[in-house]
């Protein structure tokens, strides 16, 4: 079971990283095995449902925009790709792949390097879509589907949209803010759906740690947002793919 004290750290930890190139469910799984924490039906439950606190986090901070028609619309086409998948694939996701500390190492350390080719690689041009209501809705729907990559656990979702984004032409802090956005349809309907096949099972003290852990990814999460916005504004994501490499190899080597 549990503690307060354990609860605390993940949310942190889901907060920190939820919308950072790094993965947090990566980091969620990884934590947990540093804690020693079995991997039961409830601990993978909380790792998704803890989502809700980031969710919450754009809303407040992005919630002009979200109320915007055109912006609904393109996140609308944006998300059904991963909706179809997530409910196709969620059974199979949650039994095998959720929870594998070596899946999980194993897209830590490859995303790193695809993280490293691609900002070798990549330029931006002069030309990059600026404006969120800039992007097609064709982009969105491609957008959608890189993301739907990051169903596998390890393969942060953050940054499949955002390199999938680069890819078709937009500008960094455009992609970044798109990919924000895109968070709240997506985690609200991973948590919903979750929470929803297995709110009967939770007892009410694992109702308190989920409103504790909820907390916590909250206000960490309003900081992540507001240390990534500040980051691409002169940096790549490069030393995040070496940060992500570094840490497989180092649970390889333990």
């Amino acid at each position: 079971m549990l503690n307060f004290f354990q609860v605390i750290i993940l949310g942190i930890v889901e907060g920190i990283t939820e919308f950072l190139p790094i993965s947090s469910t990566a980091h969620l799984i990884l934590t947990a095995d540093i804690l020693k924490l079995t991997q039961t039906e409830f601990l993978k439950s909380f790792e998704i449902i803890i989502q809700f606190g980031a969710i919450l986090a754009v809303v407040v901070l992005y919630r002009k925009t979200l109320w915007k028609v055109e912006v609904i619309k393109k996140l609308i086409v944006a998300f059904i790709p991963t909706g179809i998948l997530g409910l196709v694939f969620y059974r199979i996701i949650k039994t095998y792949l959720l929870g594998s500390v070596s899946v999980v190492l194993w897209t830590m350390f490859l995303g790193g390097i695809f993280l490293i080719i691609f900002e070798k690689w990549h330029k931006e041009k002069e030309n990059s879509l600026e404006d969120i209501s800039s992007i097609s809705y064709k982009q969105c729907l491609y957008i959608g589907l890189f993301q739907s990559i990051s169903m596998i656990p390890g393969v942060s979702r953050s940054a499949a949209t955002i390199l999938g984004g680069l890819a078709l032409g937009l500008k960094r802090k455009t992609i970044v803010e798109f990919s924000f956005l895109l968070a709240v349809p997506t985690m609200l309907a991973a948590t919903g759906l979750d929470f929803y096949k297995n709110y009967k099972s939770f007892s009410l003290s694992e109702s308190h740690l989920l409103a504790v852990g909820f907390l916590s990814a909250f206000v960490m999460a309003i900081i992540g947002i507001k240390f990534l916005l500040a980051y691409v504004q002169k940096r790549t994501f490069l030393a995040f793919g070496i940060y992500r490499i570094l840490v497989a190899v180092l649970f390889w080597a333990k």
